[in-house]
């Protein structure tokens, strides 16, 4: 009996403990518990800095990139742009000293978005470098608001809203862009996704090489340059563009249909990829179109000498007059414009390519 006893008890305390255990590891969580959860860092992670007008973005711990609204240059950016392994590949000009870079076109800063003719107004070329006299004929795109930050582990979002002002403060676009980041391993990507809504009046997008998502290259991400050249902006302003020391300097464009080189200025395609190897790094930077944008494929206005931009308004420029789109956007209407950029520390081939275009642009 004494037997069946103790069996019976060691039985019944077993089940009691089992039992105990599940209620304890399936039990409500405490409010600090979930706090700690909550507040558990995320891999990317978006650092607001409103005193230095600027969030930062860190993937895994890395600085990869920041939107910057300094009252220094005429629009929100993207600078600097870092590759995963830590590579700046945006040139310093005119942010910082940049010994050894072209100090061409100030205008070029960081990763950009605008374009050279909105109701006859300059957007793209504007600078402090204008003079005085002349900054009539120039817009200005002003950030307004930081309107959502999430942070992530698959990805961070920033949510910003900004003003497209004429030389009287006139309001003639309002922009609301969403910018995705991403990244692990040695690739990262930005998902930039603006819409514009014209105010007061209609607003007329006049065919302009000059435009729309732009990025300024480091100097070992430029074509070597054999010659020194002459480029005019949309109000006849001529830049040289001196030879320098090619020392390091590789990059080279390929797009989506095979064209490489210098030939894939003025050409269609659903991407542009723009290799490098800075030190043994090798680097790839690319945009990629969207089939929802206005003037798809888009035409590309690449050059050797480190400007990097997808402009789907041009058309009549790069066509050469066989065709013309002359966009205008009615008043109170609004028009949406979805790019990605993928920046890899490796060297992305047509296939990867091709499928990151069909993931991005199906969606």
């Amino acid at each position: 009996m004494l037997k069946k006893f103790l069996s019976a008890h060691t039985l019944l305390s077993g089940l009691l403990i089992t039992v105990f255990l599940y209620a304890s590891c399936n039990a409500p969580k405490k409010e600090s518990q979930q706090a700690e959860e909550t507040n558990a860092e995320k891999r990317i992670k978006l650092v607001r800095n409103d005193g230095q007008k600027k969030v930062d973005v860190y993937i895994d711990g890395n600085f990869f990139t920041s939107y910057i609204y300094p009252n220094s240059i005429k629009k929100p950016v993207l600078y600097p742009l870092h590759t995963p392994n830590g590579t700046k590949i945006t040139r310093k000009f005119p942010m910082e000293s940049s010994p050894g870079e072209r100090v061409d076109h100030p205008h070029h800063v960081g990763v950009w978005f605008n374009y050279g003719d909105v109701n006859g107004l300059d957007f793209w070329n504007n600078s402090d470098s204008i003079k005085v006299e002349k900054r009539d004929g120039y817009g200005t795109i002003v950030h307004r608001e930081i309107d959502n930050i999430q942070e992530g582990d698959e990805q961070a979002n920033l949510e910003v809203s900004m003003d497209w002002l004429a030389p009287d403060g006139e309001l003639l676009l309002k922009e609301n862009t969403k910018f995705v980041f991403r990244g692990e391993g040695k690739e990262y990507a930005i998902d930039r996704v603006t819409t514009l809504t014209a105010q007061n009046e209609d607003v007329l997008f006049k065919d302009n090489k000059e435009g729309v998502l732009g990025i300024r290259v480091t100097r070992q991400l430029e074509h070597p340059s054999d010659k020194p050249d002459i480029f005019t902006d949309a109000n006849g302003i001529p830049t040289g563009v001196p030879v320098l020391n090619n020392e390091g300097v590789n990059g080279k464009y390929i797009n989506s249909e095979g064209i490489e080189g210098a030939d894939c200025w003025g050409k269609r395609a659903d991407w542009v990829n723009l290799t490098s190897t800075i030190g043994e790094e090798a680097i790839s930077l690319a945009i990629l179109d969207h089939k929802s944008n206005i003037g798809y494929p888009t035409y590309w206005h690449t050059r050797g000498y480190g400007l990097f931009a997808a402009n789907p308004l041009g058309q009549e420029v790069f066509s050469k007059g066989q065709k013309n789109l002359n966009f205008k956007l009615e008043k109170g209407k609004s028009v949406t414009f979805k790019h990605r950029i993928i920046v890899a520390s490796s060297k992305l081939g047509k296939e990867v390519l091709d499928s990151r275009f069909a993931e991005f642009s199906n969606n």
